[in-house]
């Protein structure tokens, strides 16, 4: 049994101000692996008062104190990679194959990317008759989902400790065994006290006390755009910065010179990964009317490719969703689909057969959906792809821009310059042609109500910075 009972404040593990715990659920086997405890508002103050006692050392410190600190940190993270990946599909679901190849392995890279920009980033420049300095925002308040329960911590740590921010981080009260884990790696690479700080709870008693908190001057929130809502109002009273990575509906569109049986293929596939709890999946593809038969063919192909199955399998390629209630709204929402007449391809409802156990779902996918339809509207959050069909480029970009999110798009073309010019038109925040890769050295962030600010690289670094105007230096 794991226990998650003690938070990370000031340095050292403490007990809650108030125990109160919450069973902590392998979602494969529906046992309990452990238990963690849930946050209140006083453990929060304690770790935002510890957080702004060491922010006045912390950022004063230069490039080369953080930067040692962040290659231990690193080291540590290298040393402890395969626990990491097997905490996290323990707690998450993800098979282990995807958990060391995909979400630890990219959780490091956030690190790595935090040293690479820091080593080089010039915090300082002269501008007109004066000098621009950015420096750390303060205090920043971290709160973290369970899809990407390591990399989405990391993708806001790492950045905020190599500015000189410090931190309070709530990760996911469902999945925080891995943050736990990182929480001691972070220790033992010699961070100072009230530099790093983790308290566990839930979103309305933690997460908006984090959000509301008048010694924490920058909140950066992943999740819902509901919940994200929430926390942009609970922020506004203390006017601190917030940068949210929220919903997601992505339009994938094929176009008719695409080699059409492979996009299909690779778009199932991108649906599918990481049981579709993806923010970005590409879960609406868009093909030519006359392409439509032979797109549900090579859709239903591309099912049969997968195999679910037991996650510490190396060879399942997809394991359960995270919990109960997450099983029972994808549900809800693939029988939405049939109710509302889509055609269904494969999957659908119901736990497969092959389990009496785990919250599993059958991969599935709809043709003949219409933009009208929930399916095609609503973040499901598991493995269901929504078919649309199309009869010019014009009305396929106004379908996939008829959405309130705009976190990605994706784009099938043999001919680069068309499928540039069609991204150009799609208002998302990142978008991906032709297969490209996941480059996390490259902003990501959405448009509309998928959010605002951007993660990663140069852009997610710059996040954690406010911007300094010096004027008469040096003196004329």
């Amino acid at each position: 049994m794991h226990d998650v009972s003690e938070f990370y404040i000031d340095g050292r593990w403490t007990a809650p101000a108030d125990p109160r715990r919450l069973p902590i659920v392998n979602p494969a086997t529906e046992e309990e692996i452990g238990r963690v405890s849930l946050g209140t508002a006083a453990d929060v103050d304690r770790a935002a008062s510890a957080a702004r006692r060491a922010f006045a050392s912390w950022s004063e410190t230069s490039r080369e104190e953080r930067l040692a600190i962040l290659g231990r940190i690193v080291e540590g993270f290298r040393a402890r990679l395969p626990e990491l990946a097997r905490l996290m599909t323990m707690e998450m679901g993800a098979p282990i194959t995807f958990s060391t190849e995909r979400q630890a392995t990219v959780a490091l890279f956030h690190f790595e990317e935090a040293v690479r920009v820091l080593s080089r980033y010039e915090f300082e420049r002269p501008e007109g008759v004066g000098i621009v300095r950015r420096e750390p925002i303060g205090v920043c308040g971290l709160i973290t989902p369970w899809n990407w329960p390591l990399n989405q911590v990391a993708s806001k740590v790492a950045p905020a400790l190599a500015t000189g921010c410090t931190v309070v981080l709530k990760p996911s009260e469902i999945a925080p065994l891995s943050a736990r884990a990182l929480a001691e790696i972070i220790h033992e690479a010699g961070v100072p006290a009230g530099v790093f700080n983790l308290v566990n709870g839930d979103g309305p008693t933690v997460g908006e006390a984090i959000a509301s908190h008048p010694e924490i001057d920058m909140v950066s929130f992943t999740g819902s755009t509901g919940a994200g809502i929430r926390v942009a109002k609970l922020a506004a009273d203390t006017v601190k910065r917030v940068a949210q990575e929220l919903g997601g509906k992505s339009a994938n569109i094929i176009l008719p010179d695409a080699d059409l049986a492979k996009s299909v293929v690779a778009g199932v596939h991108a649906c599918n990964t990481n049981g579709g709890q993806n923010c970005q999946s590409p879960t609406r593809m868009l093909v030519h009317r006359s392409q439509r038969d032979a797109a549900v063919e090579a859709a239903r192909g591309a099912i049969g490719t997968i195999r679910l199955g037991d996650p510490m399998d190396p060879e399942t390629t997809m394991g359960p969703l995270v919990s109960q209630s997450q099983f029972d709204k994808v549900q809800a929402l693939i029988a939405s689909g049939v109710e509302e007449g889509a055609t269904l391809v494969a999957g659908g409802p119901g736990r497969p057969s092959e389990f009496n156990r785990g919250y599993y779902v059958r991969p599935t996918v709809f043709a003949d959906v219409t933009p009208d339809m929930r399916i095609a509207r609503e973040e499901i959050f598991g493995p269901v792809l929504s078919m649309i069909t199309y009869d010019s480029e014009d009305e396929a970009i106004e379908i996939a821009n008829a959405t309130p999110f705009g976190l990605a798009g994706f784009v099938q073309s043999t001919d680069p310059d068309r499928a540039r010019r069609v991204a150009n038109r799609i208002r998302a925040g990142r978008v991906y042609l032709n297969g490209a890769g996941f480059d996390r050295s490259l902003p990501f962030g959405g448009y509309k109500q998928s959010g605002n600010g951007r993660e990663f690289g140069v852009f997610g670094f710059e996040e954690y910075l406010e911007v300094k105007a010096i004027l008469g230096y040096p003196a004329a």
